[in-house]
C-alpha cells in the first residue's frame, strides 16, 4: 500500500489467512497488531508476528467483550499516531469501531458495528427498512423455537446472535429436534480465535428459507456506496448450512443482482454504516431479495481475492485507502468484471488423515490459481459444522464466472484426503 510509513494502521483481532494476504502489499514495520492475551497464548500468536515483517509489534488487550478505547489509548499513547484502523475478525468489529471512533478515522461507526454483530438488531433495523426477512423471533428456551417450528410448516433455523462462519447455525425439519439441537447453538463450541471468557450469545429461530444464497460486498464511503459486487454462493446441503464454494461475478440476471444490490444499500444506510466493506447474504424468491446474514468487515472464504481477480483490481488495497479516509477523491474500481474466479473448499471425510493424493493433478488444472491445504497426515478431521472445519481450497480464474467455477470444480475432485 502506498504512503504507509511505521505503526500506521492497527489490525484489532487476528485471522492468520487474511494477514497472508498483507505479505507482499504492507511495508515493514506499518501494522500494529491488537490481540486478547488468551488467544496470544493459545495461537502462538508473538511467533505469527515475529514471521510477518509487516508487523511492528503486538499489543495485548481484552476487546471482544467490550474493549473501553480511552484506557487503551491512556496504557499504549503512541497508538494514537495510528491512520487507520481495521477488524481483522468479526469479534472484533466492535472494537475497531470504537477505537477508530476515539481516535476521529474513518470506519462503519459504533452504532451500525453493533447491529451488525448482532443478528437480532440487524433484523429489527432491516424490517424498519422494509426489507424482507423471514419470519423470526428471539427464545430463550427450546420449546418456544419448537413451537415457532410448528407455527413454521414444522422447521426452523437455529443461530447463535453473536457468531460467525456458520458456528451454531442449524437447520432443523421436525420440532421434535429442537431439543436435542439447543446446546449446539445456545453454547457453541469453542473456536481457536474466541476469547477463553466466553462470548455471550442469544438464540435466534427463523423461517427456513429455500433456494440459492448469494452475498452483496459493498466498498462504502461516508455513507456512499462506491463499489458493489454479487457472488454466487455454494452451501453444504442437509442440518449445517456451511459454505462449499463461491464464484465471482454472480450468474444472476441483470435485474436480480440490481435488486440485491439496491436492497444491500437501503441495509447499509437504515444501519447508519459510514466507511468499510458490508458483506450480506441474501436468498432470492421470486426476485425479491431476502436477508440472510450480514457483517460490518471484510468477507471471508476468499471473497475478496475472488473480487480482486474478477475485477483485476486491489480490492483489499482500495478498502484501507477508504479506511484511511484518503482526498480528495475515494479509489475508483472498476464497474463490470473482465473475467471469472471461483474457490471450492476440501470437505474430508471424518477421522485421521492417512494420506493426501491428487495436489499436484489439481495445480495442473487450467486456470488454478492456488490449492492450499488446512489438514495434514496425521491431523483428526471432525464433521464440518462451521467453516474453520473445512480442509482447504482450491482457487481458479477462467474467462467467465461458468468456466472459473469448472475448473475450480474439477481441482477440487483432484484432490483426494484419505482418512481412517
Amino acid at each position: 500500500m502506498r504512503d504507509l510509513g511505521r505503526e500506521q494502521m492497527i489490525i484489532v483481532g487476528t485471522s492468520h489467512g487474511m494477514l497472508r494476504w498483507f505479505v507482499d502489499d504492507l511495508p515493514a514495520d506499518s501494522v500494529v497488531l491488537i490481540e486478547e492475551p488468551d488467544v496470544i497464548r493459545r495461537r502462538d500468536v508473538d511467533g505469527l508476528a515475529e514471521r510477518l515483517p509487516f508487523i511492528s509489534r503486538l499489543v495485548a488487550a481484552e476487546y471482544q467483550t467490550g474493549l473501553d478505547a480511552a484506557a487503551l489509548l491512556a496504557r499504549d499513547p503512541a497508538l494514537a499516531s495510528a491512520r487507520l484502523v481495521m477488524p481483522g475478525l468479526e469479534y472484533a468489529v466492535g472494537a475497531a469501531a470504537r477505537l477508530a471512533d476515539a481516535l476521529g478515522l474513518p470506519g462503519a461507526g459504533v452504532e451500525a458495528a453493533d447491529v451488525f454483530t448482532d443478528k437480532h438488531r440487524m433484523r429489527l433495523v432491516a424490517a424498519g427498512a422494509g426489507i424482507v426477512n423471514p419470519a423470526f423471533e428471539l427464545v430463550d428456551d427450546p420449546e418456544r423455537a419448537a413451537a415457532f417450528a410448528r407455527r413454521h410448516g414444522g422447521r426452523c433455523v437455529l443461530k447463535p446472535t453473536r457468531r460467525s462462519g456458520s458456528l451454531g447455525v442449524q437447520i432443523l425439519n421436525d420440532p421434535e429436534q429442537v431439543a436435542a439441537a439447543w446446546a449446539e447453538t445456545a453454547a457453541p463450541e469453542d473456536t481457536p480465535d474466541a476469547t477463553d471468557r466466553g462470548l455471550p450469545t442469544d438464540v435466534l429461530v427463523e423461517q427456513v428459507l429455500d433456494g440459492r444464497e448469494h452475498s452483496v460486498e459493498l466498498l462504502v464511503v461516508d455513507g456512499e456506496v462506491i463499489f458493489g459486487n454479487v457472488t454466487d454462493k455454494r452451501v453444504q446441503p442437509g442440518r449445517r448450512p456451511v459454505e462449499t464454494g463461491h464464484t465471482v461475478p454472480s450468474l444472476l440476471p441483470g435485474d436480480v443482482q440490481r435488486a440485491l444490490l439496491d436492497a444491500a444499500t437501503r441495509l447499509a444506510g437504515a444501519a447508519g454504516f459510514r466507511t468499510g466493506v458490508l458483506h450480506s447474504e441474501w436468498m432470492v424468491a421470486d426476485g425479491v431479495p431476502a436477508l440472510v446474514e450480514c457483517a460490518a468487515r471484510l468477507p471471508g472464504d476468499m471473497i475478496t481475492a475472488l473480487i480482486s481477480v474478477a475485477y483485476e483490481c486491489g480490492f483489499i488495497e482500495a478498502y484501507l485507502r477508504v479506511l484511511r479516509g484518503e482526498r480528495p477523491e475515494p479509489p475508483v474500481l472498476p464497474v463490470r468484471p473482465t473475467g471469472g474466479a471461483a474457490v471450492e473448499f476440501l470437505l474430508a471425510p471424518q477421522g485421521t488423515v492417512t494420506g493426501i493424493d491428487g495436489v499436484r493433478a489439481a495445480r495442473r488444472v487450467s486456470g488454478v490459481l492456488n490449492v492450499q491445504l488446512d489438514v495434514g497426515v496425521g491431523d483428526t478431521v471432525g464433521e464440518v459444522t462451521h467453516s474453520l472445519a473445512r480442509s482447504g481450497h482450491v482457487l481458479a480464474w477462467g474467462a467467465d464466472a461458468t468456466e472459473a467455477t469448472a475448473s475450480a470444480a474439477k481441482a477440487a475432485e483432484q484432490v483426494q484426503i484419505v482418512t481412517g
